[in-house]
């Protein structure tokens, strides 16, 4: 099937022209606006995590994505460059991998990385040697990416020092590399169907039946009733309720990293219109927080609905992505609300800014027919 690349907005009744003029605005107010948290130094630029103060692989991704969907080669390479020049590890352990967590001064928090951010990273490289065409050195976007991919699948493989990002034997991406937990939110089946065309020929199998596994597990992992999944989770999708020895923090609700999986779900069919099941989940969850929506009171919540917390820390994340899952369903009344409701709302201003405007910029490219297969 080809994409999909509708523009809900326009069909939910709002003007051609006053979709272009706000996408205009937020890419404005996002580079260059005075709550901006992307900063350029010469020929590099991060974004900054405002609540965390530090430059994450998920935002520097992020960025990288964004960039390449509008056509901002400039920005993309100085993103890619301050990535490649602070985070990245040439050898030990963690070779071929991105350092999660970076001061904004470039050095290094953490040796660990974060999968989501070295997905994003392949994904938009390869968008950009399609876009752009390779360059040189760290330009050569193509085989950036392949690399990139090599080491998620091979490593700890032939004497190669390190742990994978996916189980191989299940195919699902892990919430850090070698771990035996995931993350819904971490799974882009969207994403595997490009690299079982693009990636090394001998991995092109491999994520092939990647694409199969997420699509199921998302049905797994997002309940029935309300469409949420947990931030960490199970290989079998059970929320994942055990001790981890780094953070006294629960991961089984619905909760910051969760509310990422529904606008996956809504991106994935817009490209590729399967359903196993998983679209009955945005249905669900579009439903299930309409009052929220309406009271603008985002709770916390158990999987199944249970109440477990006053406030949503990124509110403004939720209105964005649970719109975004309207890809995924049918334009009816209630998805029509949400459309209308998040074009309606501006971007986040304060310390929490980072988080929830990455994923509103996301939901406003995907919802307007821009955030596109390159």
């Amino acid at each position: 099937m080809a994409p999909n690349y509708r523009n809900v907005f326009v069909e939910a009744g709002i003007s051609e022209d006053a979709v272009t003029k706000r996408l205009f605005a937020i890419k404005e107010e996002f580079f260059h606006g005075k709550d901006s948290f992307y900063h350029e130094n010469g020929d590099e630029a991060y974004l900054k995590d405002t609540g965390n103060h530090d430059a994450r692989t998920e935002g520097m991704s992020y960025g990288m994505m964004i960039c390449v969907q509008l056509g901002m080669q400039d920005e993309f390479n100085k993103i890619w460059k301050w990535a490649k020049t602070h985070m990245f590890q040439s050898e030990g352990w963690h070779e071929g991998y991105f350092a999660w967590s970076c001061g904004t001064d470039g050095h290094k928090n953490a040796e660990g990385a974060a999968p989501d951010g070295e997905e994003f990273f392949a994904m938009a490289l390869f968008f950009a040697s399609h876009r752009f065409g390779d360059g040189e050195g760290i330009f050569n976007y193509s085989h950036e990416a392949k690399e990139i991919l090599r080491a998620m699948v091979h490593k700890g493989e032939n004497g190669r020092q390190g742990d994978p990002m996916f189980n191989r034997d299940n195919h699902q991406i892990l919430f850090v590399a070698g771990i035996d937990f995931t993350d819904p939110s971490y799974h882009l089946p969207h994403f595997y169907e490009l690299w079982s065309k693009w990636a090394y020929e001998e991995d092109r199998e491999f994520f092939k039946e990647a694409v199969r596994v997420s699509r199921e597990y998302w049905v797994k992992s997002c309940h029935p009733d309300t469409g949420f999944s947990a931030e960490y989770a199970e290989f079998d999708g059970r929320p994942f309720s055990r001790k981890l020895p780094w953070t006294n923090d629960r991961h089984d609700w619905f909760y910051s990293d969760s509310y990422r999986t529904v606008a996956n779900i809504g991106l994935d069919f817009a490209w590729n219109g399967v359903d196993v099941g998983q679209c009955d989940r945005c249905r669900a969850i579009q439903r299930f927080l309409l009052k929220d929506m309406r009271e603008d009171d985002y709770k916390i919540y158990e999987i199944d609905g249970r109440l477990a917390g006053e406030k949503a820390l990124h509110p403004f994340a939720i209105t964005a992505t649970v719109a975004q899952s309207v890809l995924a369903t049918e334009l009816d009344d209630v998805a029509k609300e949400w459309v209308t409701t998040f074009f309606n709302m501006p971007l986040r201003t304060g310390d929490r800014r980072y988080y929830d405007n990455c994923l509103y910029f996301f939901a406003f490219l995907a919802l307007s027919g821009n955030y596109r297969i390159w």
